[in-house]
């Protein structure tokens, strides 16, 4: 469909299918995976659906399902850095190809628990994990799959959607989580997305046959027989393996996708930066709301520096989504108390590229992109990635990073407590023309103390 979208010269196509596809990039960060999984595993998915006989309808519900599958990703990872004392990343990546085999559940656990920490610190994580690993596994899969299903309702997706993302992790034998669903009580979106996630796995790691064979040996156990013999057919068709493998996938799966119901306007876009603002967020307790907070700042000095109601609007998203590049950032850097080592400080620095490289995927948030890769940069040319100094940053781009430090500094980190307003005010006073424009700054003051004057009955009131 087209729209004109704020910030846009001109009406623009705006398909679902390439917005969320081109978003699912970021949940295979968080997620650890090759780039693009999410979209390959929808190619295998929808063939699937295809030799099911699915209608149209059906199609579309399953190529979303199969698209979203990781849109609860982000809420555990915390938690796992912290059970494990392992970076996220990694045990997310490698938990994949784990099967149900107590030998292989046993040489992940010891392969991936406290391996940086000390001998006493690493054997106590490790006996936590053996004696509660039940109960510990139950938390994590029950907090990610209720968090991707409230979002995909966010996102205006039917029940049938939300609910297959809730029961990815359900297991044909009864032996899976969250709820212990066993044969056809699993949804059968839910059934096609693991099966596809798991092919996608194998494949990109060994290629067809391992896929294949992986695919089998858990048919019955895992695998629906059903759906494992419509996976069968769908992978003898000419080409299906030689697609999944080429750069060419993603707009192959994009062509794939069914006639939407969901109206693409400019609400629409607002829920997506909106939702995905929260997945950002989730990624750690330190950044909960952060993408949110950053936006009310920045509409607020837009609001002082004259912005239109619509270039405001296109504003808000742009920080909403700032931040998407830290889902590729291991919670093992974002929540460590104490200075990070120069390989750390590396990879905390790449979050700025990771978000435009993102946001430059979807056309539709394109112009953003700048501002989520430019929005550490400093008049000086001292921030990063690029070095870029004064008018080579962009008003919108300055805005933001005052709203983004503001935030920053205001908000609990792992190494210190919040600071109070006038701490932090003074704080970015001194770096004004250095790091921060002077209109941007002096345009937070004014809308700081209008906000001040505006609270102040409430807070006499309490």
């Amino acid at each position: 469909m087209r729209v004109m979208l704020e910030g846009a010269a001109e009406p623009q196509t705006v398909r679902l299918s390439e917005i969320l596809g081109a978003l699912s990039h970021a949940l295979d960060l968080t997620e650890g995976q090759p780039v693009g999984h999410c979209v390959r595993a929808t190619w295998i998915g929808f063939h699937v659906g295809r030799h099911m006989g699915l209608p149209e309808l059906q199609l579309w519900e399953l190529y979303h399902t199969v698209m979203l599958k990781d849109l609860g990703c982000s809420s555990n990872a915390a938690r796992i850095c912290e059970l494990y004392l392992s970076d996220d990343l990694s045990f997310k990546r490698d938990f994949k190809t784990v099967s149900d085999s107590l030998p292989k559940v046993l040489g992940f656990v010891f392969s991936h628990t406290g391996l940086k920490a000390g001998l006493a610190e690493r054997f106590r994580a490790v006996l936590n994990i053996l004696q509660n690993g039940g109960a510990i596994v139950d938390e994590l899969i029950q907090t990610r799959c209720q968090r991707g299903a409230e979002i995909a309702r966010q996102l205006r997706f039917p029940g049938s959607v939300c609910d297959a993302i809730h029961a990815l992790d359900e297991h044909w034998n009864g032996g899976g989580r969250p709820d212990r669903l066993a044969g056809p009580a699993i949804p059968l979106y839910a059934r096609v997305a693991l099966l596809a996630q798991v092919v996608d796995v194998f494949h990109t790691a060994a290629g067809p046959a391992a896929a294949i064979a992986e695919v089998r040996a858990r048919s019955g156990t895992w695998f629906d027989p059903q759906v494992v013999a419509c996976f069968e057919r769908a992978s003898d068709e000419p080409g299906f393996w030689e697609t999944l493998a080429s750069d060419d996938v993603e707009a192959a799966v994009f062509a794939l996708a069914p006639r939407s119901p969901i109206l693409v306007d400019e609400d629409y876009l607002d829920d997506v930066a909106r939702a995905f603002a929260q997945i950002i967020d989730a990624k750690s307790p330190f950044t909960s709301g952060h993408s949110e907070r950053v936006a009310v700042y920045a509409d607020m000095i837009a609001a002082e520096l004259g912005y239109t109601p619509e270039r405001r609007r296109w504003l808000k998203r742009a920080a909403l989504l700032h931040d998407v590049g830290k889902l590729g950032v291991s919670n093992a850097i974002l929540d460590k108390n104490g200075k990070l080592d120069d390989a750390e400080w590396r990879d905390m620095r790449n979050h700025a590229s990771l978000s435009e490289t993102i946001l430059t995927r979807v056309a539709a948030f394109h112009e953003m992109a700048r501002i989520g890769g430019g929005h550490h940069e400093r008049l000086d040319g001292k921030g990063y990635p690029r070095g870029l100094r004064g008018d080579e940053i962009a008003l919108e781009t300055r805005i933001v990073s005052v709203a983004d430090v503001f935030d920053a500094l205001t908000a609990d980190r792992p190494y210190r407590k919040a600071m109070p307003v006038e701490q932090a005010v003074e704080i970015m006073r001194r770096e004004v023309d250095t790091a921060f424009d002077a209109d941007c700054f002096g345009a937070l003051e004014r809308a700081i103390a209008k906000l001040d004057t505006e609270l102040k009955p409430f807070s006499k009131a309490a």
